[in-house]
């Protein structure tokens, strides 16, 4: 399968580091907003094509599918752009930073039936695996996820520590994570209510954020999200149940009192990146929906939608 990858930076290099581990994948041309770093990271993974322009990459002889990694602007318009092209799409979180433009990438995945997924990554580690396959199982519900998203952030970099040519979002981009976890692990969401603290001054976005959900099961899911944290970074769950509490931290799990748990054959790999491209793959070879498909993570963006209105008041 020949894939490009568009977004040369931090999280692209995450994507080629995965797909390097995935057989019969070959990353045929890569992307990025320079020339010149764009060639330094095809070089560096041994790809034979670099540019500055998404449409020369769909123009790719034998092309079958396209990443996206690139500014959360440019999502949508990109994964529209892609499938219009004939092409598979996965597309980094968020879709979409207003509800509009998700709806649209939806209404041309169904009407194409190419494969279009989201990279909601808390789907595909292990962790949040081994949770759901109990939840599944029926071994467990969720009462209670209390979540905290903390990052550092007061200048606009990325997590190179490189300066961003945009600004991230805590409400679009990395809530998003979590409304769509609740809803996979808990059920649809019915009630969703948000606060915000000062907008930066600089930055042009609310620095600290807390939102409440409250899932049809009756769950319940408590998040707080701060770009002003000093301090660990990271996006931490614990996971309140009936029978039991879990905290993760990524691809590691623990119990609430702190003991490792051993995720050993949960899946094929500890990191999530590479399972959500596995995931990817497969479902085009598969002729499938794929699980983050945009159909099924559409539900959290109109939850994200909601809550905005609630902030602009």
């Amino acid at each position: 399968m020949k894939i490009a990858l568009a977004g040369a930076g931090a999280f692209g290099e995450k994507h080629l580091d995965a797909l390097k581990l995935i057989d019969d994948v070959e990353v045929i041309s890569v992307v990025g907003r320079e020339i010149e770093p764009t060639k330094a990271v095809a070089a560096k993974y041994g790809i034979g094509h670099a540019c500055t322009d998404l449409a020369e990459a769909l123009a790719q002889p034998g092309l079958d599918a396209v990443i996206l990694a690139t500014p959360t602007q440019m999502h949508a318009a990109q994964a529209i752009q892609c499938m219009e092209a004939g092409k598979h799409v996965e597309v980094e979180i968020p879709l979409c930073d207003n509800l509009a433009d998700g709806e649209r990438v939806l209404e041309l995945q169904k009407r194409t039936g190419l494969v279009c997924m989201v990279g909601h990554t808390r789907r595909f580690n292990p962790s949040h695996q081994y949770i759901h396959n109990k939840i599944v199982a029926g071994d467990i519900a969720v009462q209670q996820m209390d979540v905290q998203t903390y990052f550092f952030r007061r200048k606009n970099i990325n997590a190179k520590g490189e300066a961003r040519s945009w600004t991230d979002h805590l409400l679009w981009h990395h809530a998003a994570h979590t409304v769509d976890l609740f809803a996979y692990q808990a059920g649809p969401i019915v009630e969703a209510h948000a606060l915000q603290g000062p907008i930066h001054p600089e930055l042009g976005i609310a620095m600290d954020m807390s939102i409440q959900l409250k899932a049809e099961s009756g769950a319940i899911c408590t998040l707080s999200l701060s770009f002003n944290n000093d301090g660990p970074l990271g996006t931490f769950f614990r996971y309140i149940c009936d029978n039991g509490t879990w905290i993760a931290r990524y691809d590691d799990l623990v119990t609430g009192k702190e003991e490792p748990v051993d995720l050993t054959g949960v899946t094929v790999s500890n990191n999530g990146i590479e399972l959500q491209d596995r995931e990817f793959i497969a479902a085009i070879r598969e002729g499938r929906e794929p699980n983050s498909s945009v159909a099924k993570v559409m539900p959290c963006y109109r939850v994200l939608a909601d809550l905005e209105k609630q902030l602009t008041k």
